[in-house]
């Protein structure tokens, strides 16, 4: 038996119809479009509106995608792991909900909660699975219905946020060059003061005094979490690289979480990449924290060719970080369908 590796066959992504964009925002909180797009680069995001729905809804749409373009056998899934920071409900986990939802009569699931770094771990996670040989093919998906914890009268925080969904199928292959190849990790534990919602957990549960206080909403200290995001992604993808024997003649696209335009663009001037080789969807899509990633491959996909190599890099609340290194392992252009 050759070496097996974890292999994305096929890329899929949601985002909801409605529209928020920074003309409208500007009615609701003391900002404007050129105050947003200098500091972060954000000109809209999609905000999943209708009553009922949440973080599963969207995921279930993205996975569907997947499945059909792909042609997989639903049964022949072994197992689904979404990652999400707005789960619909403190339990069941709501990769149950997406499994029950999609029909797997095979498979098991489960939440991973890694902020905005959540699909990369699910990925890592992912490709660990197959490569022990004992799973074949493995469901990611990175999903947040993020207006459901930002305060909108907060003009620090609400411009940033939208909502979405993305998810991969990976599946194992023997002796094959492409796939997953390495990735570095990492979770220095300093940020808890600096990005949180206050209440909501086992420390402090909800109550009529934390509704009162708006407690339940979204807190970031924006210039430190901009300051830890810049250096530990640059760093990571640097050493990514060097241990891999990538630079900037042969790394086909960086792929880095969707924070801030600045962030984005520090990440590039390390690897001394032009902005062409870098996926940037953050003006129309806004921080959907863990669905960032696996969107900007959707979005992206037509561009994809075999043997490309991608970087994969995010930090989120913790503070977690890391970056990937992914060879791809197909021609994006006849499997990709265009973002909504």
């Amino acid at each position: 038996m050759g070496k097996i590796r974890a292999v994305v066959t096929g890329v899929g992504g949601y985002v909801p119809d409605y529209v928020l964009n920074n003309e409208e925002l500007s009615r609701m909180v003391e900002t404007n479009d050129e105050w947003i797009m200098t500091r972060v680069g954000i000109k809209e995001r999609r905000i999943l509106t209708e009553e009922g729905l949440g973080t599963s809804y969207m995921a279930r749409k993205a996975a569907k995608m997947v499945v059909k373009k792909t042609g997989v056998d639903p049964d022949s899934i072994d197992a689904l792991i979404l990652s999400t920071s707005t789960a619909d409900y403190q339990f069941p986990s709501t990769a149950s909900i997406v499994l029950g939802k999609l029909g797997l009569k095979n498979a098991f699931a489960f939440d991973m909660w890694g902020a905005c770094c959540g699909f990369l771990y699910a990925l890592d996670n992912a490709a660990c699975l197959i490569e022990s040989g004992r799973y074949k093919r493995i469901l990611v998906i990175g999903a947040d219905k993020m207006s459901s914890m930002v305060d909108y009268t907060d003009r620090a925080t609400c411009p940033l946020f939208g909502d979405g969904a993305g998810a991969a199928l990976v599946e194992a292959r023997e002796d094959e060059e492409m796939g997953y190849i390495d990735s570095y990790f990492r979770t220095d534990g300093k940020g808890l003061p600096f990005l949180h919602m206050k209440a909501g957990g086992s420390v402090c549960p909800p109550s009529h005094f934390t509704v009162d206080h708006r407690l339940h909403y979204l807190y970031q200290e924006g210039r430190t979490v901009f300051r830890y995001a810049v250096t530990n992604m640059s760093d990571d993808c640097a050493l990514i690289a060097e241990r891999n024997g990538l630079d900037k003649s042969n790394i086909a696209w960086v792929v880095p979480h969707q924070a801030n335009m600045r962030i984005i663009e520090a990440v590039a001037r390390r690897l001394e990449l032009p902005m062409e080789q870098v996926m940037v969807n953050i003006e129309h899509f806004g921080n959907t924290s863990a669905a960032t990633i696996p969107l900007a491959l959707w979005e992206y996909e037509n561009r994809l060719k075999r043997g490309d190599n991608l970087i994969l890099t995010a930090f989120g609340a913790g503070f977690v970080h890391g970056a990937s290194y992914l060879k791809w392992a197909y021609d994006g252009f006849a499997a990709a369908a265009p973002a909504k």
